[in-house]
């Protein structure tokens, strides 16, 4: 029989056995063993608990939880073979809404037990993994802004209220570096490493985006004041090519920052950085799809 392993994030269920029982019996249902339960902690977000999982020998490991959750799991199962499969219950759910992967439980448990399998690239930035965006300046500043209580009780609305607080913030200087060529010196207010493309409310900040072209799509942001945030917005809305949205696509970055700024991975802040260096590592990570997406 095959069996799975569910790294579950318990700050995100208000219902842990009525959960734990719904899984049971999906698995049951389609004749899967009981599967093997491990819990996240602070100081254990979930990588070392999938990469225990994949070496105890699982068909499959399931991340239930926000974005973190499932990036973390992504750390202990890219390379190996074993299949990720997603039962999003965050704020984001960035992954499975750029994938189109079922948001409800029973419609996700079907796609991870009965779907297939697609191939994924994975990045690095500062040697942490992410498979949605990571970022310096901006968008860290906007993630870090925004708590937990709030998030339970707006959702991503949060975020907007976080970043309406830094948009009087100027831009500094920065310097890119992609695949190796010549600097780019530019004031920035943030720049962004996308593997998908896809922000809430599905935005397209990076329209051009795959998650397993073997590349990463970047966007340099640069405004200031309500009125630079709000042409911005149209920029990016009407997908216009300007000033305040420059785009590349590269295999690698190094970021220089004139000061130290705050940077993410997949909606996580890693702390504050004068350089972040993103690569990418193709077609390292198989998660489960409906089959009719598989290609």
């Amino acid at each position: 029989m095959k069996r799975a392993a569910v790294v579950i994030h318990p700050a995100k269920h208000d219902d842990i056995d009525g959960f734990r029982a719904t899984v049971n019996q999906a698995m049951a249902d389609r004749g899967w063993a009981e599967p093997l339960w491990r819990q996240t902690r602070p100081d254990d977000t979930g990588e070392r608990l999938a990469r225990e999982a994949v070496r105890s020998g699982v068909d499959l490991v399931l991340a239930s939880g926000g974005d973190g959750t499932v990036t973390a799991c992504v750390g202990g199962v890219a390379g190996s073979g074993v299949p990720l499969g997603v039962l999003p219950c965050g704020t984001g759910n960035l992954l499975a809404r750029n994938l189109g992967l079922p948001l409800s439980l029973d419609e996700a448990l079907a796609v991870a037990l009965t779907g297939s399998d697609r191939r994924l690239d994975v990045g690095a930035a500062n040697g942490r993994p992410f498979v949605v965006m990571a970022g310096i300046g901006f968008d860290a500043e906007m993630l870090d802004g925004a708590n937990e209580r709030l998030k339970s009780r707006v959702g991503w609305a949060a975020y907007v209220l976080s970043a309406l607080r830094h948009l009087r913030e100027r831009p500094v200087r920065m310097v890119l570096r992609a695949d190796g060529g010549p600097r780019r010196r530019r004031w920035a207010s943030g720049v962004i490493v996308g593997n998908v493309g896809s922000l809430q409310g599905n935005v397209r900040l990076l329209p051009d985006a795959t998650p397993d072209d073997g590349v990463l799509d970047v966007a340099v942001l640069a405004a200031w004041g309500w009125a630079g945030w709000l042409r911005l917005a149209a920029d990016v809305l009407l997908r216009h090519r300007t000033g305040r949205v420059a785009r590349l696509t590269c295999r690698e970055l190094v970021v220089d920052a004139s000061t130290a700024r705050p940077w993410e991975v997949d909606g996580e802040v890693a702390g504050s950085t004068r350089r972040l260096r993103v690569t990418v590592e193709p077609g390292s990570l198989l998660v489960r799809v409906p089959a009719r997406a598989a290609g």
